[in-house]
């Protein structure tokens, strides 16, 4: 995909915002286009506009995305504003709202959940594989010092990444070096209006105060591109860990139908001692993340008291200097699903499927397998491996030795998932 090069000089002040783009999105785009996040506010509205002068010139199919979190009365209008410009400037636009909030919990958290993945749910409707975000370096700074006051590690202090892959889409971030008042001066530069979130100047919340706090600290010399350049130092030996915890993972961890062994690590550095052991948690307990810290502290507070600990989903146990990570019991007891779906998001079953038949943990059933104790694997390992249930009576117990014709496999094991994330 081509871009022209003098058509690009001649855009004076804007070149280098388009020619980010055209170096961002060119290789992202699929038949089904490309998608931009717009919100309305100053970032996004640029992102838009900057997007859709690249994406005319090129000839790339442009949607834009909004979402109403239905949190404040003028949401509703502010969405409205954003579809009435993607008109003037024909990019197809769409409006999703969030209408499943409690009313409980971090309402910023569950929100920036809920976009995420209400967006991708429209987007894989839509045949589109990639959104556009418009974080700034801004944002980079604002979010590194919030970590820093939670005491963040290494894997919180890294720079945020400028492509990840969520609910199976990419998603890119062209924007992380460009600073918000330089995206403002585009907007003024182009006549494009955009909407002040009120909240933005609501110090109830801690970014905003980091923001304000900020203006601060670049009297000291510690500016955005300052923060910026902290950051991908941060990432760069975040990345060179990992690379060293795979190696290390392949020399140590195990893996058992399910069950993690991790192998007699003492004489290993402290940090990737806790890197392997959060990785073993995170994938047993399908947490999708790393565990937290104080979550680690207790299970190896319960190792050293009793020998045994459970968090995270998962019951650990000493054998001897190992450690065997399994997934606990009570985790999955209430886990159900079809024969032919994914259970516990890592079990296949392949068998004799009917409509009848459900997938659940084994559980008490494991009293109805009589060879349980010729698979080697600890009692409490088989209770929460994959059964076939019709009703309460149990059909097969293939990780527990009794498989009458079924089979189990994970579908994507420990090793392989280090490699893929």
């Amino acid at each position: 995909m081509q871009l022209d090069q003098s058509w690009l000089v001649a855009q004076g002040e804007d070149a280098r915002l388009i020619g980010l783009i055209h170096a961002e999105c060119r290789s992202a785009v699929v038949e089904g286009g490309i998608a931009v996040a717009v919100s309305g506010g100053g970032d996004s509205m640029a992102l838009l506009h900057v997007m859709s002068r690249w994406a005319h010139k090129v000839g790339v199919q442009l949607w834009a995305v909004t979402v109403d979190h239905g949190l404040r009365d003028e949401a509703v209008a502010e969405a409205e504003a954003v579809a009435d410009f993607c008109d003037d400037i024909w990019v197809a636009h769409e409006t999703l709202r969030w209408t499943t909030w409690d009313g409980h919990g971090n309402v910023q958290a569950q929100a920036r959940t809920a976009r995420y993945k209400l967006m991708a749910d429209w987007a894989a409707e839509n045949g589109i594989e990639t959104i556009i975000l418009g974080h700034t370096l801004d944002d980079v700074a604002e979010t590194f010092v919030m970590r820093l006051a939670r005491k963040a590690g290494i894997d919180g202090l890294a720079l945020m990444d400028r492509v990840f892959s969520r609910h199976g889409l990419v998603w890119h971030r062209p924007l992380l070096t460009v600073q918000r008042n330089q995206l403002r001066d585009y907007l003024k530069r182009n006549a494009v209006a955009w909407i002040d979130d009120p909240s933005n100047e609501n110090v109830d919340f801690e970014r905003i105060r980091v923001r304000k706090a900020l203006a601060h600290l670049a009297e000291l010399g510690v500016t955005l591109p300052v923060l910026h350049h902290s950051g991908m130092a941060v990432r760069q030996a975040r990345d060179a860990l990992e690379h060293y915890a795979r190696a290390e993972a392949e020399r140590y961890i195990s893996t058992h139908d399910g069950d993690l062994v991790l192998a007699d690590v003492a004489h290993l550095p402290v940090e990737m001692k806790r890197r392997l052991f959060a990785k073993a948690i995170g994938w047993v307990g399908g947490l999708g993340y790393p565990p937290r810290a104080t979550t680690l502290q207790h299970l190896n507070e319960g190792l050293v008291l009793s020998g045994t600990a459970t968090a995270a989903g998962c019951l650990v146990v000493k054998e001897g200097t190992a450690l065997r990570i399994m997934r606990e019991p009570n985790a999955v007891r209430m886990t159900v699903c079809k024969t032919d779906e994914i259970w516990d998001g890592r079990w296949s079953l392949s068998g004799p499927h009917a409509d009848d038949l459900r997938v659940r943990a084994l559980g008490e059933g494991i009293a109805s397998c009589p060879d349980w104790r010729e698979t080697g694997l600890p009692r409490a390992s088989l209770m929460a491996s994959p059964a076939i249930w019709r009703g309460d009576v149990l059909v097969s117990a293939p990780i527990a030795g009794y498989s009458q014709g079924w089979a189990a496999r994970i579908v994507a094991d420990f090793h392989s998932s280090l490699v893929a994330h």
